[in-house]
């Protein structure tokens, strides 16, 4: 990175709310602990050391890359990095700044029906969309549990676990003020362009 300028990739990281105050990634050495521990990396061509040293070296086309997404999110690179680098909380950063600048939803816009249930329902349930594959992965157990969920519910004394309409507003009120329709909205518009 050199000189701290508010242009440089690493600067921006590391200047990002979701960035740890002790997040180690100026101190990385490249020993490569945290490709040795990665899930990615072993069954992928992603390597967490590459895209530290990308970010290192102020490489801006990592945010056009695909590369990025590979991340799983384990965490194991935090946890065997000897200087407290966390390659798993650089690439959130990494991809909500491929987002930002629009080279990233293509990326998450397969992930719309997740926010379209949530935006219908005020609840993050599984898509219909995927019940087709969830009934090939479970088999009929799936479906039968599907059929008769609400019976099992009231079987274990528990409560509809859909949201009242009152409360349904109230959700509904509070993803407009906070942004998120939009956000799904611009989305989907890279989805329509395909």
């Amino acid at each position: 990175m050199g000189q701290s300028k508010k242009d440089d990739l690493a600067y921006k990281v590391l200047k990002d709310i979701k960035a740890s105050p002790d997040l180690g990634l100026l101190r990385c050495v490249q020993c490569g602990m945290c490709a040795s521990s990665c899930p990615a990396a072993r069954h992928s061509e992603y390597d967490p050391r590459v895209v530290i040293k990308r970010v290192l070296d102020d490489d801006k086309t990592l945010l056009e890359d695909k590369y990025i997404w590979n991340c799983f999110y384990c965490y194991n690179c935090h946890s065997v990095c000897p200087v407290g680098n966390s390659v798993c909380e650089v690439n959130q950063i990494l991809r909500q700044m491929a987002i930002d600048k629009d080279t990233g939803k293509k990326e998450i816009e397969s992930f719309m029906s997740f926010a379209d249930s949530f935006l219908d329902t005020g609840l993050g349930v599984i898509p219909k969309e995927y019940h087709k594959q969830l009934f090939k992965d479970y088999g009929p157990h799936w479906d039968r549990l599907q059929q008769q969920l609400e019976d099992v519910r009231k079987t274990l004394n528990l409560e509809s676990m859909f949201l009242l309409p009152e409360a349904e507003k109230e959700v509904d009120k509070t993803l407009e003020a906070i942004g998120f329709k939009n956000r799904v909205k611009k989305i989907k518009d890279v989805r329509d362009k395909k």
